[in-house]
């Protein structure tokens, strides 16, 4: 284990119990049945390093005073060769340790001996997990949803790797149902505009009326001319969907990799249709006596499956009843299969053929009445959805500039895609920026994301791993070499600015922890801004150049394992970290 922080945790308890253990041997505490008690690290690291409960936590049942617990452990206390140096009582009963050398030597030779690799663990080895993530609609431009739900789902499935699970990533297409119909029926409208006038030809009401449409008819029109003019509806709807989505998907393509977005697989929709897996899923949950037709068409019984699972849950009739739960149609009087019924088939593909243990999907916070039925329709097919499908659900962005709403391009007047984004705004920026909190809504500054200055968050972080690059090359350029981690003395890192700096590293691989355990990678943007912070409080208070040889050789691998920590971090964010600025 890599992770610094869990193991002073695990010696603490280890220590502490070992203590009680001589304590009930000497009879000076009594025998009880198991302590439970945490460990943490304290607000206020003055009283200590890590602090435990365990005097508080067995007071009860010993029937005694917790303090009095606390002495005698203190007594009994062996921490010679530990990472600790000390300990000591506070409060009503705390335990607090204070970390020794030891802890610090072990974290300048991990960092160094796991390099790049440092922060990763294998806690989720063996478990193939799907983020899908995206899926926009391909009738037109991506937006800044988009630009957000990538960010998260990509970062997401970088910190999952991050903690050995076997991550796919995948781009849903929603290239078959009502969508696709009106993208085509928007696509002929303009088409036919442009052979009849526009006022020959009423665009519908509900129709796509971005000019991407006019532009794709336009170029659909240079190809063809008025070969399908008079071509049976059905016909020149399907050839204008395909012209469309061939050059939309490209697009979508190249729009993502310009954020450095690459999936796996992008999944179409169409193929489930086209396969009869839709038709075999509903099929299934036919079989399992979830469906039932009526006005011709047929429903799932999604209202009497939540209320099984709601019941399992714990939830009062009562409570079941404000929830006002419906069924959801599968199959209209028309044949046609709804939406609905191809996403139960998509993720039963997920699980049933391609045995994924974990699928996590990044939506728009919109979609939350869809997550329940979902997993509920997996249940009913038996693929236990309840535990294997979590969705995460992110807030809205809105995009700011000298503190104004932007709603338009100012470039082409028209709403502000994932394209126009980029163009205007390095894509370093936007990927820290979006990776924040995914429940919480954001205001994207666009002058903001631009600055060069400790202002903007992802400058600071980049503007300290350039800093250090510099200060290496220039060290080693007049001869100063790194030493080995081994051969550093911790003697001279023990003032405050060091000290704070070296528990930054180990925070790291704790933090890629909780944004795998979250399904937040935000925690790693937070992360990165305190080690920045320590990093240019450690190089303001502590000399390096012009030091005397021995301290000179111990600050400069500090700096050299820092540069490699945050290096670190930002590849996991898919953001550059620059040698120089």
């Amino acid at each position: 284990m890599n992770n610094m922080i869990q193991l002073a945790k695990d010696q603490v308890l280890s220590l502490t119990r070992a203590a009680y253990a001589a304590a009930v041997q000497a009879g000076t505490l009594p025998q009880v049945a198991e302590v439970k008690a945490n460990v943490e690290i304290p607000k206020d690291t003055a009283n200590g390093d890590y602090t435990t409960t365990f005097a508080l936590a067995a007071a009860k049942a010993m029937k005694k005073n917790p303090r009095e617990i606390a002495n005698t452990l203190l007594e009994n206390l062996q921490l010679e060769g530990t990472y600790f140096a000390s300990a000591e009582i506070a409060g009503p009963g705390f335990l607090n340790f204070r970390l020794s050398p030891v802890w610090y030597q072990a974290l300048l030779e991990t960092v160094e001996r796991e390099g790049e690799h440092y922060g990763k663990n294998d806690s989720l080895q063996g478990r193939k997990v799907m983020v899908e993530f995206v899926s926009a609609n391909p009738t037109g431009p991506m937006h800044m949803g988009n630009a957000r739900g990538g960010v998260l789902g990509d970062t997401l499935a970088s910190v999952l790797a991050a903690n050995g699970a076997d991550v796919w990533r995948e781009f849903y297409v929603n290239d078959a149902g009502n969508q696709i119909e009106k993208f085509a029926a928007s696509l002929e409208a303009r088409y036919l505009q442009i052979l009849l006038g526009e006022d020959a030809v009423e665009f519908p009401e509900d129709g796509y009326h971005g000019d991407d449409i006019k532009e794709l008819a336009q170029a659909f029109y240079e190809k063809y001319g008025d070969q399908y003019k008079d071509a049976p509806k059905e016909e020149r709807h399907a050839v204008l969907a395909k012209f469309g989505l061939e050059i939309n998907i490209p697009k979508m393509k190249t729009d993502l990799q310009r954020y450095k977005i690459d999936y796996d697989q992008w999944f179409f929709e169409s193929s489930l249709h086209e396969s009869g897996y839709v038709a075999a899923t509903v099929d299934k949950l036919t079989e399992n006596g979830y469906t039932y037709e009526k006005d011709g068409a047929l429903w799932l019984a999604t209202a009497r499956i939540l209320t099984e699972l709601y019941k399992k849950a714990g939830k009062s009739d009562k409570e079941i009843e404000k929830l006002d739960l419906k069924d959801d149609v599968l199959r209209r009087a028309n044949g046609f299969y709804t939406y609905f019924a191809a996403d139960i088939a998509y993720h039963r593909n997920k699980f049933e053929v391609r045995g994924f243990d974990k699928v996590i999907d990044v939506w728009g916070a919109d979609h939350h009445g869809h997550v329940a039925r979902l997993k509920g329709a997996l249940d009913a097919l038996g693929l236990n959805g309840s535990e294997r499908l979590d969705v995460v659900l992110m807030q809205l962005v809105k995009l700011m500039r000298d503190g104004e709403l932007v709603r338009m391009s100012k470039r082409t007047g028209k709403a502000i895609s994932l394209r126009d984004l980029l163009d205007e705004v390095p894509v370093d920026a936007a990927r820290y920026f979006f990776n924040g909190k995914p429940d919480s809504p954001m205001d994207f500054d666009l002058g903001l994301a631009v600055r060069e200055d400790s202002e903007n968050p992802v400058y600071y972080v980049q503007y300290a791993h350039a800093r250090l690059c510099n200060l290496l090359k220039t060290l080693e350029a007049e001869g100063a070499t790194i030493p080995a981690a081994a051969d550093v003395d911790l003697s001279l890192l023990s003032g405050p600015m060091e000290e704070a700096l070296m528990k930054s590293l180990a925070a790291y691989c704790e933090e890629v922890r909780l944004a795998a355990r979250d399904y937040d990678p935000s925690h790693i943007n937070r992360y990165l801004i305190q080690l920045a912070g320590d990093f240019h409080r450690f190089y303001s208070a502590c000399r390096i150049k012009g030091e005397e040889a021995h301290v000179l050789s111990a600050r400069l691998k500090l700096a050299a394992l820092t540069r490699t920590v945050l290096a670190n971090g930002m590849a996991l964010l898919g953001v550059t970290a620059p040698e120089k600025m």
